[in-house]
């Protein structure tokens, strides 16, 4: 970690320019800003989600940020229809899946229900996928995560039991979801009280490990050798954002802790 750092004053998401890039030095090469927005149209109800991308900027840190607005926007995409009601975003950040942002957008009508919107911004266009269950869902019960093998992972948990599916194209060019287990957390983590509701909070980007919570407890369960740690136990979380790896500026020693969450709150 460099300690540089520009502001934004609305929620984005950052991605790096570089094609090929391994993103373990990639702090000061090209990025980009991707933005989606929700606009409610107050005559008829209906909603819309719009977005757009920056065009690749440098990493010029010399130059001031009091603007925190980019200037260098590319062509935005047509808006897209999500229903008469005005959808929130999922709490947990979008994940990034050959070359498209995935996020879950909520609906509540008596009960949760989710949508998952689709960015790609290959060809900048915006699209909807149903989740692999109908619902109704519980906050914090489904999380999209980014799967080892570069595919699109849903997985969700019901009282003790989390399934996981992934999301595949298959030869006929048409994607769909296939479930690829049905776990029994009892199984695998320290559960006392199977009544107890648990909460996905995150995962790691790349692999099939995600962040799971038990009251105060957090712990990082691996979905495939089901070996867990337990990482903190704390006030509530909403999101938990891993970091991956870091680089280190050569004559300059950072001392990292491994996890940090959306409130910027570092966990040891």
């Amino acid at each position: 970690m460099t300690g540089r750092r520009r502001e934004l004053d609305y929620g984005a998401a950052v991605l790096c320019a570089v094609a090929g890039c391994d993103h373990r030095a990639c702090h000061a090469g090209p990025f980009q800003v991707a933005y989606i927005g929700i606009d409610a149209i107050e005559e008829d109800g209906g909603c819309f989600v719009s977005a757009c991308v920056s065009l690749p900027m440098t990493a010029d840190w010399s130059k001031p940020c009091s603007h925190s607005r980019l200037d260098k926007w590319g062509e935005p995409c047509s808006a897209l229809h999500v229903g008469g009601y005005t959808p929130s975003w999922d709490e947990m950040a979008p994940v990034f899946v050959e070359g498209a942002l995935y996020v879950n957008l909520v609906y509540y009508q008596e009960d949760y229900h989710i949508v998952i919107l689709k960015y790609d911004l290959v060809s900048n266009c915006l699209s909807l996928i149903d989740p692999p269950l109908a619902g109704p869902f519980n906050l914090n019960a489904a999380s999209l995560m980014a799967m080892d093998d570069n595919s699109l992972g849903f997985a969700h948990v019901d009282k003790v039991t989390l399934q996981l599916w992934s999301r595949q194209t298959g030869s006929d060019g048409i994607a769909s979801w296939t479930q690829r287990s049905v776990i029994n957390l009892n199984n695998h983590l320290p559960i006392q009280n199977p009544n107890e509701r648990l909460r996905l909070i995150g995962s790691v980007e790349g692999s099939d490990t995600i962040f799971v919570t038990m009251g105060l407890d957090i712990y990082e369960l691996n979905l495939k050798t089901f070996r867990w740690k337990k990482l903190q136990k704390r006030e509530k979380l909403l999101g938990l954002i891993p970091y991956m790896s870091f680089y280190h500026p050569q004559g300059i020693f950072v001392s990292m802790c491994p996890l940090i969450c959306d409130s910027g709150t570092t966990l040891k």
